[in-house]
């Protein structure tokens, strides 16, 4: 099978791999490369590098669509980031993974909304991309648990593999799967910024605890000292801190990290 495939983030590479060893992939889209770091060094994504590596055809515009000389059969899109207009949508059917229950958490953050939310577990949806956001019908349902640690890249890694198992199955006989509209009323997503990963010492341990997961770190002070509090679990009720940056240091666990403050009281968010 012809497929174009468009997606951006590590989780997608794999899936990629997979679909690029069993099918005739005849283009790649992937947004263009940012800046990154204190240089800012212009980086391309995670599916570019991968790209480049297999040597396929790179697109980091979708206003390049139109010159794609071949036909594809189908287009798969995963965490790419870019609305698709008619043009692309009328050219071939265009199917998508998106990892929420949907109409649950569309949008651009349904992992990091889940697990912020405190969600026990969540769909991995195959559905038909449309023009309106993440509203498609859905071909395939798969549901996988999220466990009290897992953080938003232990999540990708099981909507990795499923997905992997989702689109080969679909691939092998699309007719068998008739779309399903989506019922219900719709819940969105939004993305997350910097000031999303201060802590509010106010809030619960759980709270906190699914905050770090879902982010990747909770920004606070400890004893006057700006830190990142990278890992946490919960035992008996209470938040306990696993993993802790300070500002300008490496990580270091969290007993070091005491040990340097010689016996003074810890004073959170101070």
């Amino acid at each position: 099978m012809k497929l174009i495939l468009m997606g951006t983030n590590d989780f997608v590479v794999p899936v990629f791999d997979d679909l690029a060893n069993k099918h005739d992939v005849i283009a790649v889209f992937t947004r263009a490369p940012k800046p990154t770091g204190r240089k800012h060094i212009l980086t391309p994504s995670p599916v570019h590098f991968w790209a480049e590596q297999k040597k396929l055809p790179i697109y980091t515009s979708i206003k390049e669509f139109e010159t794609i000389a071949t036909k594809p059969d189908m287009i798969v899109v995963i965490s790419y980031g870019v609305i698709l207009r008619d043009n692309v949508l009328n050219s071939a059917k265009c199917i998508n993974i998106h990892p929420s229950s949907l109409p649950k958490y569309r949008g651009p953050s349904p992992i990091r909304t889940a697990i912020l939310n405190g969600d026990k577990n969540m769909d991995v949806c195959l559905m038909k991309v449309v023009a309106e956001l993440d509203a498609g019908d859905v071909y395939m349902r798969k549901n996988i648990v999220i466990d009290e640690n897992d953080t938003n890249e232990d999540m990708e890694n099981k909507v990795s593999k499923i997905a992997i198992e989702m689109l080969n199955e679909y691939l092998k006989n699309p007719n068998q799967y008739p779309p399903i509209p989506q019922s219900g009323k719709p819940t969105f997503t939004r993305k997350f910024e910097g000031t999303d990963e201060i802590i509010d010492w106010k809030k619960s341990a759980q709270q906190i605890h699914n905050q770090i997961r879902a982010l990747g770190c909770g920004r606070t002070k400890i004893n006057g000292i700006d830190v990142k509090i990278l890992e946490t679990k919960i035992e008996n009720g209470e938040l306990r801190i696993l993993k802790i940056q300070p500002s300008g240091k490496k990580p270091m666990d969290w007993k070091s990290f005491v040990n340097g403050l010689h016996g003074m009281e810890i004073r959170y968010g101070e």
